[in-house]
C-alpha cells in the first residue's frame, strides 16, 4: 500500500526507533507511538523524530488535488512565525488583530459589491466549512423568525442544493436537522442554473446554496439564473427565498478575472457569501471568511457577547480559541498585492490551467469536462472506447510514483457513472512545473496503453477528499 494511503487506525503498535546519529547518552533510543513516553527528551531529539516522520508525507507543491494554499513569500513566513501565538477570540488582549480582522472583511464586502459595505457584517473563521455552517444557521434562524411571526410551524426546514455541493453542506443539514433537497446535475445541466428549481422550493425552504466553483469540475453555477428562477417562484407562490453563495474558491477569482459576471451582492437575493482565505485568498491553511449583506441578514440572537479577560467581545463563530496569525497573513496579502496584484496572480494560475487543459484535451486518451476558464481547475475523463486495459485510478497511481497527487473520482449523483481526474492550479504551480507534469502524464499514458492485459481493478482513490 502506498505510504500516503496508510490508515492511521491500522498503524502497527511498534515503537518509534531513533536514528543512532541523534541518540544522546542517557536518553531512550525508542519512543512509544500511542502513549506518553516515561521521561523527557532533548528538544533536538524530539524535533528530529517529528521531522523525519513528516518527510513521509507527499510533497505539498506537487499535490494537484488540494485547493489549499501551499506557498507564501518569505516575508509572510516571517510574519507567521512572529504572530502564531495570537488567539483570535481574545480581542481585549489583541485589539489590533481584531481591528485588522474587521478591515479584511470590510474589504471583502466592498470587493463583493455589498450595497453599503460599512453596514455589512462579517467574521473570519477556521475555514470555509465553518463559514458555510454560519451562513446556513443564519438562513435557518431568519426563516424560523419569519415563520413564528406569521404564526406558522418551524419544524420542517429544508435547504436546496446541487448534488455537486461540498460535503460541509451535507454536514450542516445533518447536524442542524434541515432537510437537504439535492437538485441532480446532468449532462444538459452540469451545474445548478435555476432549471426545475420550482420542484424543490416551498414555504419551508430556508435558502438555496449556489457554488462559485464546483469542487468536481471547477465550473461556476449560474447564480443570476438561480436568482431569476427564485424571483419567478416568489411571483407565483409568494416564497421569498434567499441565496447563500459558497464562494470557497470563486469568490476570490471572479472579482478579478470575470468582473462582469453577476454573482454577488449585486443580486438582492444574495444574503451571504463565504470564501476560503486559504484557497485563492492565497493564505496558508486555517482561514475562512463569511459576509452578510447587512445586519438584517444575520439575526442578532446568533451573536454572543462574551466577557473574556475583562472585555466584552461579540462573537458568532462556532470555534472559540483559534489562530489570529492567518488573519494577519490575509491583511498582509491585501496590502502586498492589492487589486492589480490579485488579478495578476489569479490570471497566471488561469493561464497555466488553460494551457494544461488544452494539452490534455488534445490527447487521444481524454475528453475534457472543464477547461479552467472559471476557477483555475479542470477535469477530464477517459475518452469513450480508448481502452479497456486501464482506468483513471490506475493513472492516478502511476502519477503518484513520480510524486504527483492527482485524484480520480466519480462525478456526483446524476452523473455518478462517469469517473474524472481533476487538477487544481494554485499560486506557485508554474508553467515549468506544469510542463513537467504534462511530460509525466504523457509518459504514464503511453506506458498504460502499451499493456497487453487489463490492469487489476481499482476502486475510488482514497487520496481524494470530497
Amino acid at each position: 500500500m502506498p505510504r500516503s494511503h496508510r490508515s492511521p487506525q491500522h498503524e502497527p503498535d511498534t515503537d518509534v526507533e531513533l536514528n543512532p546519529l541523534f541518540s544522546r547518552p542517557g536518553e531512550a533510543t525508542t519512543f512509544p507511538k500511542f502513549r506518553l513516553p516515561d521521561g523527557e527528551s532533548l528538544p533536538a531529539t524530539a524535533y528530529q523524530v517529528v521531522h523525519d516522520e513528516a518527510m513521509l508525507d507527499g510533497n505539498a507543491r506537487l499535490n494537484l488535488a488540494t485547493f489549499v494554499g501551499t506557498w507564501m513569500e518569505t516575508e509572510a513566513a516571517k510574519l507567521y512565525a512572529e504572530t502564531f501565538d495570537k488567539n483570535m477570540i481574545d480581542k481585549d488582549e489583541y485589539p489590533q488583530t481584531a481591528l485588522i480582522e474587521t478591515r479584511c472583511w470590510r474589504m471583502l464586502a466592498d470587493l463583493w459589491n455589498a450595497p453599503e459595505p460599512e453596514s455589512a457584517v462579517g467574521t473570519s473563521t477556521i475555514g470555509s466549512s465553518e463559514a458555510c455552517m454560519l451562513g446556513g444557521l443564519a438562513l435557518k434562524r431568519r426563516w424560523q423568525n419569519a415563520r413564528r411571526a406569521a404564526g406558522k410551524p418551524t419544524d420542517k426546514p429544508n435547504l436546496v442544493l446541487s448534488s455537486a455541493v461540498q460535503v460541509c453542506w451535507e454536514k450542516f443539514c445533518n447536524y442542524w436537522e434541515v432537510e437537504a433537497r439535492y437538485v441532480p446535475v446532468s449532462a444538459e445541466h452540469p451545474v445548478l442554473d435555476g432549471t426545475d428549481l420550482e420542484q424543490y422550493v416551498d414555504e419551508n425552504t430556508i435558502g438555496v446554496v449556489a457554488i462559485m466553483g464546483v469542487t468536481y469540475t471547477g465550473r461556476y453555477e449560474d447564480i443570476a439564473g438561480i436568482s431569476a428562477a427564485l424571483d419567478a417562484i416568489e411571483d407565483k407562490h409568494g416564497h421569498d427565498v434567499p441565496i447563500h453563495v459558497d464562494g470557497a474558491s470563486g469568490a476570490m477569482i471572479a472579482p478579478f478575472l470575470q468582473p462582469d459576471t453577476v454573482w454577488d451582492f449585486r443580486l438582492p437575493r444574495v444574503a451571504s457569501i463565504n470564501t476560503s482565505g486559504h484557497k485563492y485568498g492565497l493564505v496558508y491553511p486555517g482561514l475562512g471568511w463569511v459576509i452578510w449583506r447587512d445586519k438584517d441578514a444575520l439575526p442578532e440572537e446568533l451573536v454572543f457577547h462574551v466577557s473574556y479577560l475583562g472585555g466584552d467581545m461579540p462573537t458568532f463563530a462556532l470555534n472559540f480559541s483559534r489562530p489570529g496569525a492567518q488573519v494577519l497573513l490575509q491583511y498582509y496579502l491585501f496590502l502586498r498585492l492589492g487589486f492589480e496584484g490579485y488579478a495578476s496572480v489569479q490570471s497566471a494560475c488561469r493561464d497555466v490551467a488553460t494551457y494544461l487543459s488544452a494539452e490534455i484535451g488534445a490527447m487521444e486518451a481524454f475528453t475534457l469536462w472543464s477547461d479552467g476558464s472559471d476557477i483555475p481547475v479542470f477535469a477530464w475523463q477517459l475518452a469513450d472506447g480508448h481502452t479497456r486495459n486501464w482506468n483513471l485510478h490506475h493513472l492516478s497511481e502511476r502519477l503518484r510514483m513520480s510524486g504527483w497527487i492527482v485524484p480520480a473520482y466519480p462525478l456526483p449523483d446524476g452523473l455518478g457513472d462517469i469517473t474524472v481526474q481533476r487538477v487544481v492550479v494554485r499560486n506557485g504551480f508554474t508553467k515549468d512545473l506544469a510542463a513537467s507534469f504534462l511530460a509525466d502524464l504523457k509518459k504514464e499514458v503511453e506506458y498504460l496503453d502499451s499493456l497487453d492485459a487489463p490492469m487489476p481493478s481499482q476502486g475510488q482513490s482514497p487520496a481524494f477528499h470530497h
